[in-house]
This record gives C-alpha cells, sequence and structure tokens, in this order.
C-alpha cells in the first residue's frame, strides 16, 4: 500500500502541507482533487522521489514499478510508434542484450523473456493506445518533434499507458483529449490492474474512472470512500454541519431554480432541453459546496443584439487548397446555447475560427449582424499574453473608467488575491491565466461567447463557477469542450462536426457518448483482430529468423557426436585392465583428466541443446 504519515512540505515559504496522512490499497484508483496551487503535482513528486518532505514518511511498497506521465519531454526525433513502445523499459532493454549477445544459450533466454514480456505485440499494443487517443495510422511513422505541444502530451500520456507499473500517476490527461478520446482512456483504466492516482478537473471522467478521492485542501487531506461526486456530497454533509449556512444556501438554492423554471418550459421541445433541466436540478444539490467556492464569475450581458447574429450559406471552410468543412448550412439566434462536437482534427475549432473571423470561407456566405461583439476564448491566448504584464494593469487598460479598488474587487471574485494582482503574468499557473483571460472577455459585453476548450487548467470550482455564470449570460454561446458536465449544464443544442461535414444532432450528451461508445466497441473488436493478425505476423517473421539458432543446434550436435566419440575411446581404454599396466602415472592421471574434461563440456552441449530447442519451441507454437 502507499502511505503518508504526517507529511509537510514547503515550497519556499508557503507551507503545503501539514500532518498529511492517508492510505491507499492496492487496486484502487485515486482521484487527487483539490483547488489549484493546493500540492496535487507535488504530492506525485514526492511520490516519484523528486521530492522530499520536510517530515513524515510517504512509504511506497519495495518493488513497485511507477508509470508517470511526462508533462514535459526532451524534443526527439523518434517515430511517435517507437517513441510508446520505449515506455516499456524493460523490453527495449531486452532488445538491446539481443543485438550484441554471441552466446546462443543467452540469446535463447533473452528470446524467451522478451516473448513473456509481450514483445511481439508491443507495437500492435502501442498502436491500438495511439488509435484510441485521436492519432492516425499515418501519424505513427511521424517523429515526435513533428508534432505540436498538445498532441506531444498525448504522446507522452500514451507511453505511460505503454509502461507495465504498479502504481499509474496521471496528471490532468485529460487537458489535451477530445471526449472520444477521454472516452476511451475512461475503458483503458477500466481495465488496468494496477493502482492508479489521477489528477483532473473533468468530474464526469473522475466519477467514471475513480473509486476513492484524496480532497486536499487548508494544508492536509482527506481520503473519500467513492468518486469525485460522491467526495462532494460528503463534503456538503461535513459543511453543513460546521457551518450556519441556512439562509445563503436558500438564496443560492432560489438562484439555481431560476434557472430550471427557465427552461422546463421547453422541456417538451427537445430531448437535450430535458437533459439540460435534469443537469440545472442536479446544481442544487451542490449549492452547499458552491457556498465554499473563492468565485464569484460573472459575464456582462449585452446592450443590442442582432438577430440572427451569424448566417452561414453554403460555405466551405479550410485552409490554402484543402477544405476541411463542406457546405455548411447554419444559423445562430440570440441567446442559443450550442455545443460543437467531434474528433480532434474534425474541424471544430476551425468553425470556431471562421465565426470569429480568423478563417475566410473559401466559398459561399458567411453574415455576420451589424450587433454581434463576440467573446473569444481560445487556449493560444494564454500562450500569446505578455509575460511582464501583471493582471491589475491588464483590467485598468480594459476598463479604464473604473477605480483601481472596483478593479481589484472584481480581479478578486475570479479569484485573484492581492498578491496575484501584482505578479508577472509568466508566474501564473495556466488556470490562472485561463481565468485572467475569461475575466477580461466578461467585460466586454458580448452579444456572443465562441469558447473554444475553455475549462482547461481550471479547477473544479471555477468549472462550476463558469458554469453559474453563463447561465446568468443573456446572450448566446458556442461552445467546444470535453468537459461532459459543463456541456450538460449549459448546451440546448448539439451541432457534430464529422467527415468533412456538420450537422445537428437531434439527441441529448447521453445519446451521443452512448453511441461514440458502441462505435468504440466495434473499433476495438476490430483492432484486436488486427492486433492478432500482427502478432501472427510477427512470430511468423521472427520464426523466419531463428536460422541461426537451429544452425547452433545443429553445430552442437555436432559437437556432441564428437566429445562422444573421444569419451567412448578414452572409456573403452579406461575399461581395459592392461592400461593400467602399461601407462604410467602421469599418462594415467593425463587420460583421466581428458575424460574428465569430454564429460564436462558434453553435458555443457546438451544443456544448451535443450535451452535453445526450448526456446524454438515456444516461439513456433
Amino acid at each position: 500500500m502507499l502511505r503518508a504519515e504526517n507529511l509537510e512540505f514547503r515550497r519556499g515559504a508557503e507551507l503545503l502541507f501539514q500532518d498529511l496522512n492517508f492510505v491507499i490499497h492496492p487496486g484502487q484508483r485515486v482521484a487527487i482533487a483539490g483547488r489549484n496551487g493546493v500540492g496535487k503535482t507535488t504530492l506525485f513528486q514526492m511520490i516519484r522521489g523528486h521530492a522530499q518532505p520536510e517530515s513524515g514518511d510517504l512509504i511506497r511498497p519495495e518493488g513497485w514499478h511507477v508509470g508517470y506521465m511526462e508533462q514535459e519531454s526532451a524534443v526527439t526525433q523518434r517515430p511517435a510508434l517507437e517513441y510508446v513502445v520505449d515506455g516499456h523499459k524493460t523490453l527495449r532493454a531486452i532488445e538491446e542484450q539481443l543485438t550484441t549477445c554471441t552466446d546462443p544459450s543467452r540469446e535463447a533466454q533473452l528470446h524467451a523473456n522478451f516473448q513473456d514480456l509481450g514483445g511481439y505485440e508491443a507495437h500492435a499494443r502501442a498502436g491500438e493506445i495511439l488509435h484510441g487517443l485521436g492519432f492516425s495510422q499515418t501519424d505513427f511513422d511521424k517523429s515526435y518533434a513533428a508534432f505540436s505541444g498538445g498532441w506531444r502530451i498525448r504522446l507522452n500520456l500514451a507511453q505511460a499507458l505503454m509502461t507495465p507499473c504498479d502504481l499509474l500517476l496521471l496528471d490532468e490527461p485529460t487537458n489535451h483529449l477530445d471526449l472520444e478520446a477521454i472516452m476511451w482512456l475512461e475503458g483503458w483504466l477500466a481495465r488496468f490492474e494496477g493502482t492508479a492516482l489521477v489528477i483532473a478537473h473533468d468530474r464526469a471522467f473522475l466519477d467514471a474512472s475513480t473509486d476513492h478521492t484524496l480532497y486536499l485542501s487548508n494544508q492536509s487531506g482527506r481520503l473519500y470512500s467513492g468518486n469525485y461526486s460522491a467526495c462532494e456530497r460528503q463534503r456538503a454533509e461535513y459543511l453543513q454541519q460546521q457551518m450556519a449556512l441556512t439562509a445563503k444556501q436558500a438564496a443560492q438554492k432560489a438562484h439555481i431554480q431560476k434557472f430550471v423554471d427557465r427552461f422546463r418550459a421547453k422541456a417538451s421541445k427537445a430531448k437535450q432541453v430535458q437533459s439540460r433541466v435534469k443537469a440545472l436540478e442536479r446544481l442544487a444539490d451542490s449549492a452547499v459546496i458552491q457556498l465554499d467556492s473563492p468565485y464569484t464569475a460573472t459575464f456582462q450581458n449585452p446592450q443590442k443584439v442582432s438577430n440572427p447574429l451569424f448566417s452561414l450559406r453554403n460555405v466551405d471552410l479550410g485552409y490554402t487548397d484543402k477544405t476541411i468543412l463542406s457546405n455548411v448550412n447554419l444559423s445562430i439566434l440570440p441567446g442559443a446555447r450550442i455545443g460543437v462536437l467531434g474528433a480532434n482534427g474534425a474541424g471544430k475549432s476551425t468553425l470556431l475560427k471562421a465565426l470569429v473571423g480568423a478563417v475566410e470561407p473559401q466559398q459561399g456566405e458567411l453574415i455576420r449582424g451589424n450587433h454581434c461583439e463576440v467573446g473569444y476564448f481560445a487556449q493560444h491566448q494564454l500562450e500569446t499574453l505578455d509575460p511582464s504584464l501583471r493582471a491589475l494593469p491588464m483590467l485598468t487598460d480594459t476598463k479604464p473608467s473604473w477605480r483601481e479598488q472596483q478593479c481589484r474587487d472584481y480581479l478578486g471574485r475570479w479569484g485573484f488575491n492581492a498578491g496575484m494582482i501584482e505578479r508577472p503574468i509568466a508566474t501564473l499557473s495556466g488556470g490562472e491565466k485561463a481565468r485572467l483571460v475569461l475575466a477580461i472577455i466578461a467585460l466586454k459585453t458580448p452579444a456572443i461567447l465562441i469558447l473554444d476548450e475553455p475549462t482547461n487548467h481550471l479547477d473544479l470550482d471555477m468549472r462550476d463557477a463558469l458554469a453559474f455564470a453563463l447561465q446568468d449570460f443573456a446572450g448566446a454561446v458556442v461552445i467546444v469542450s470535453h468537459d461532459r458536465i459543463l456541456l450538460d449544464k449549459t448546451v440546448d443544442d448539439f451541432w457534430v462536426v464529422d467527415n468533412g461535414a456538420l450537422q445537428v444532432f437531434r439527441g441529448d450528451l447521453h445519446e451521443y457518448t452512448t453511441a461514440r461508445s458502441a462505435s468504440f466497441a466495434r473499433t476495438s473488436q476490430g483492432n484486436a483482430h488486427h492486433s492478432r493478425k500482427s502478432a501472427r505476423q510477427d512470430r511468423a517473421n521472427h520464426r523466419a529468423s531463428l536460422k541461426h539458432l537451429r544452425d547452433a543446434v545443429k553445430k552442437i550436435e555436432r559437437e556432441m557426436d564428437q566429445q562422444s566419440q573421444q569419451l567412448q575411446v578414452i572409456e573403452q581404454q579406461l575399461a581395459d585392465t592392461e592400461t593400467y599396466a602399461k601407462l604410467s602415472k602421469p599418462e594415467l592421471e593425463s587420460l583421466l583428466a581428458q575424460a574428465g574434461k569430454l564429460r564436462r563440456l558434453l553435458n555443457q552441449s546438451e544443456e544448451a541443446w535443450l535451452t535453445i530447442n526450448s526456446e524454438i519451441e515456444t516461439i513456433s507454437d
């Protein structure tokens, strides 16, 4: 088991952990949860031995192998498929030994070990992982260096999943995955036989993938039985017992009920609206948790709105001579709540870039209303922030009419304390940068919010605050997100991008994910057949390559015949009584020594013969 006893750790002058205690048993899948900055990644570093506590003990069973998803790796020219197989370090070590081994007996043993470790199926297994994480067959031979940052993180995740381990540590594995890849990862973790610790801010993923939750807060932590939703319920009960929040809780529930009442009237019109009402009703159950949140985010409502906001007529979208989406015909009306679904690379971001004017139609007509102020969020905006700027001056530039205290109060509602607003952007975490960009967008009274993966790096409390803010927002919303809970809470209609086309999906998110899961199951069966076929081909190729071992067997057999004949001649001499009379003592001792040496050589040859033949039979099965 993995055990923490009175763990204390400081990061500079900041105390992260004090008297942290927990016990994680083999086979458990544990979500490591808590707000940004509480020390989740630091805990992983201590488990790996890359950071040492100031006091206390972190005890891991001897012999446990740890697999870890690297956030950054050295850029390499290794092909993607080989990079993933590199995660199986023991297998790679055996391959390296085989290239230099000259001893037939040792080589046979290495081949046996290679097969025991699944070496002949390794590339097929790596290919299945890559396919599940969204890579195409043509990507397998591309170098690691040829991929962008998000896809490199996926390769690091694939390498971690390839690593045989007793303890698997996954730090934000869903950040750069689309919904399809997340659902595949959930299935993979369900089959994983070891212990898994997962840091993630995707509630649906944690609920599907974990059975315990270690919630870190107030420089300590508590291990809860059950997934993250179960943890929230238990925390809510605890807070109810500890805090006199009856009046505030009633006000919060009334606020949520306003949304439920607002959309219940539409419930007969579409399945997805019914799903949304259920999601909104569930918000009331977590009202106490929300009261403990440091975030009270809001979006300024638009003053004037065009109807429609956008119209696309027979539009083709793409880049230079490559068309991504063809014949797009759609309109976006005021108040619309649209979720865009589809695999990575299908064209979701291209559609959003066209709406904000970053991509021009190849053909067709894209009409934008006169009163269609856009608030656009995309991950690349975080990378282009000036690292020398600070949050407070950025806000005063956006709202020059506001007093400084107004700016401070506003940033405080988005989770920025007095120290954070004075820090350079370069020192902010990914979640803090995302909150800052969203806070500035929220001030611009947009008629429509176009959000491309807004929840990456946001903690769970901020994701809930964003959902509340979007519910209050009177304008339209178009959102691409792998966060199913956020989509459930904020979206009325779904568009699906697939095979170069955009279509309206008539069902709700549950129906979409169910359909995709069924598709994954069919694909997995096909992959399994392909893997078996590939394994058979590998074994056939390997049998063809065993000629040198068979030749070694024939050579040993010839040597055994020679040794047996020589030993038989000497033993006949020693069996003759006249030999002892004819030979001098030194000659007799020499003859006896020759017999002993031949017996030893014959025994060694027989052992080598048995070992190599056993290996040949094993590989030939």
